[in-house]
């Protein structure tokens, strides 16, 4: 045969076949979908709403497939000079002319000489101009192919950080009980945070170090035990006397579960400015750049940088309590105090939005990994050198273990020690009653303040009135 078959030509049995396997095969899992909402929808509303959004991305990775088919043979149909495919190659050299078939050169033949088929027609048409096609049919089936990878590895790796990261704080639920347990009141568990490892642990040696030892103590506190039972004891009580003052016995490990959930709908989801992230990994392929090496150092620098930051920001608060105990001589109860000044720019946001970007880079690391070597094989040149091929593997590996036992677990009690709780983990009458009873607070507490305030100012009136009278009457 010198071209492909149509449908014309093929056997209708085959066409039905063939049409009800994908038919069966999407309505199977169309339905596993269905059914593990309705699971979630009754269990867990976060979690659902996190489906919610995989299916929104499932849908416009079908979108972008259904582009790609429609569009395939008027890209075919863009011609353009051969002397443009010998500028940023992935791969050079005569033993590698595959490779530079399937990012474009169309021009290129196989080992026995024949044109790919796929890609004839429209080599026909820009041979007859003197040019060659801007994309193979081939090299468009092998991008289509990447794009779909990376979507799924994405998802699939995003869910698999967080679920190993719950699993790494199950724990807290014990810690949590164990408070609910004791039935503490909020004097004595304050009374408690000041004697316990916290302070005694995170405060060792800071007035007579250099900040840059601190920092580094921070650095290496993210590798080991970064969150200890003193350090949850500590901040859950910080949180509820500045949130729920008047309730310590507020599930703090729930809420913060919840929260945690929530943002997993975040981070599941790819915005649409990080595509433009992958146009330029793709662009920056280029043979002798080892770019993927590279830029496989960037997530690994920036989860770095970001458990040190966390980990800094519970020695600060530490420090705070420490100080302010030593000045008050112990007579008054200090507990840990939320503050947004201690984030990156007073955005504890921020931390999430950094971490969305290290998953969604290292799950592009994995993706072109696993394509390249399904479609080009491991000895190809677009592979790069062995060295450099495992030690990005390497290191995505220690990035993905790292931020599901460390950094994650670290963001999920740190974010809370902002200024200002995560209502929206709750539902709508649920929130607005913590609102309200938050409020309620605020102005007691106010009301309290100006109360002591004026009896102090009347007593003081009542002190001095007498004299202030004797001296009329003279």
């Amino acid at each position: 045969m010198s071209e492909e078959a149509t449908l014309e030509e093929t056997p209708t049995w085959i066409v039905a076949s063939v049409c009800s396997a994908i038919v069966l095969i999407s309505l199977v899992f169309e339905r596993a979908l269905h059914r593990l909402g309705k699971a979630l929808e009754r269990r867990r509303v976060t979690l659902y709403e996190a489906l919610l959004k995989l299916k929104e991305e499932l849908m416009l990775l079908g979108f972008v497939s259904l582009l790609l088919v429609v569009f395939q043979d008027l890209i075919q149909k863009i011609c353009i000079d051969e002397s443009l495919m010998e500028h940023w190659l992935p791969c050079r050299g005569g033993s590698e002319a595959s490779a530079v078939a399937h990012y474009g050169a169309a021009s290129t033949f196989a080992a026995g000489g024949r044109r790919m088929l796929n890609g004839g027609a429209a080599f026909g048409h820009c041979s007859s101009k003197g040019k060659v096609p801007l994309l193979s049919r081939h090299a468009l089936e092998q991008l289509h192919i990447f794009i779909f990878v990376l979507a799924i590895t994405h998802v699939v790796f995003s869910a698999f950080t967080v679920l190993l990261g719950l699993l790494q704080m199950r724990k807290w639920m014990h810690w949590e009980k164990n408070i609910q347990q004791e039935g503490s009141s909020a004097p004595k568990m304050i009374k408690r945070v000041q004697k316990i490892k916290f302070i005694q642990d995170r405060c060792k040696g800071h007035e007579k170090v250099a900040w840059v030892i601190i920092w580094m103590r921070s650095f290496f506190k993210q590798f080991y035990g970064s969150v200890s039972n003193d350090d949850y004891v500590a901040m859950r009580l910080g949180f509820v006397m500045t949130h729920f003052r008047g309730h310590p016995k507020f599930n703090f490990y729930d809420y913060m579960i919840k929260a945690l959930e929530k943002d997993f709908k975040r981070v599941v989801g790819i915005k649409w400015y990080y595509w433009i992230f992958v146009m330029i990994f793709l662009l920056v392929n280029i043979t002798g750049w080892h770019s993927y090496f590279w830029i496989s150092l960037v997530p690994l620098s920036l989860l770095l940088l970001i458990g040190t930051k966390l980990e800094h920001i519970i020695n600060k608060l530490a420090h705070e309590v420490a100080s302010k105990h030593a000045a008050s001589q112990g007579e008054v109860g200090i507990v840990v105090r939320p503050s947004d000044e201690l984030f990156w720019f007073h955005s504890p946001r921020l931390v999430l939005v950094l971490i969305h970007f290290i998953l969604f880079q290292n799950a592009f690391e994995f993706a072109y990994f696993f394509w390249t070597l399904a479609m080009f094989g491991v000895d190809s040149c677009i592979m790069d050198r062995l060295g450099y091929s495992v030690s990005r593997i390497i290191i995505c590996v220690i990035v993905q273990v790292l931020c599901s036992y460390s950094t994650l677990p670290l963001y999920a009690i740190v974010s809370h020690m902002g200024s200002s709780f995560k209502s929206a983990v709750f539902a709508d009458g649920v929130a607005d009653h913590l609102r309200g009873w938050a409020d309620n607070a605020r102005q007691r507490m106010r009301r309290s303040a100006l109360g002591a305030a004026a009896e102090e100012r009347s007593y003081w009136g009542e002190r001095s009135r007498p004299a202030q009278l004797r001296s009329i009457s003279f």
